[in-house]
């Protein structure tokens, strides 16, 4: 017999997808505890807050992904001529592996990690980077090390740019791959999308500085 979920896993699994649909801002707690089919309580009783929900949602994702992301990081690491898209590239097997956490698992994490950011869940960016910040220290240092003439201004917002591509790709995911099929009889998974972005954002990212660009730095 099937093992049956808890109520704390019906309400992980009906916020998940909630707010990768409609957004954390846009989701009340109300509406997730009718698509859960459990009482409003049980919310305060297991995650005592909207934000500490939020936290879970994504922390079944990383904690997974994240001690994942910086085995592959240092390994690639060890190359001595390393590019900034090899770099990337070690990035996708863990993020395909988040499929076998959820159904659509890669997907969804990008959605929310992208939610995160639009809505200026803060919190989040407390969360991720108080558990897991080691591995975005080790982002930095390989773009640093890939890009030696960028700035760490440039890093910020070029990596800010990045997160915006990737998110906006995944978040018209379906759209995007029906069209490519449509106009140019292409098929594509999201292993597939994510591969033909890697260049993309590895160029923007490691470009040049444009010399009339006078923002302070």
């Amino acid at each position: 017999m099937a093992n049956r979920l808890t109520t704390k896993d019906k309400i992980i699994n009906a916020a998940e997808r909630l707010f990768a649909e409609r957004g954390f801002s846009e989701t009340s707690l109300r509406l997730i505890t009718n698509k859960a089919e459990v009482n409003l309580a049980s919310v305060n009783y297991h995650f005592g807050s909207k934000k500490e929900l939020i936290q879970a949602v994504l922390a079944r994702y990383l904690n997974q992904f994240m001690p994942a992301l910086g085995r592959a990081l240092e390994e690639v690491d060890q190359e001595p001529d390393l590019t900034l898209q090899d770099a990337f590239e070690a990035m996708v097997e863990p993020l395909m592996a988040l499929n076998d956490v959820r159904q659509h698992g890669t997907a969804l994490f990008l959605q929310l990690l992208g939610r995160g950011y639009i809505e200026n869940q803060g919190h989040l960016r407390w969360f991720v980077s108080t558990h897991h910040g080691e591995v975005l220290e080790k982002i930095s240092e390989l773009v640093h090390r890939t890009a030696p003439h960028l700035k760490p201004t440039d890093i910020f917002w070029r990596m800010h740019y990045t997160l915006g591509t990737l998110v906006f790709t995944m978040s018209s995911y379906r759209a995007l791959v029906d069209i490519a099929k449509a106009d140019f009889d292409q098929d594509n998974d999201v292993e597939t999308v994510l591969r033909r972005l890697i260049p993309y954002m590895a160029a923007g990212v490691s470009a040049p500085q444009p010399s009339l660009l006078t923002v302070t730095e």
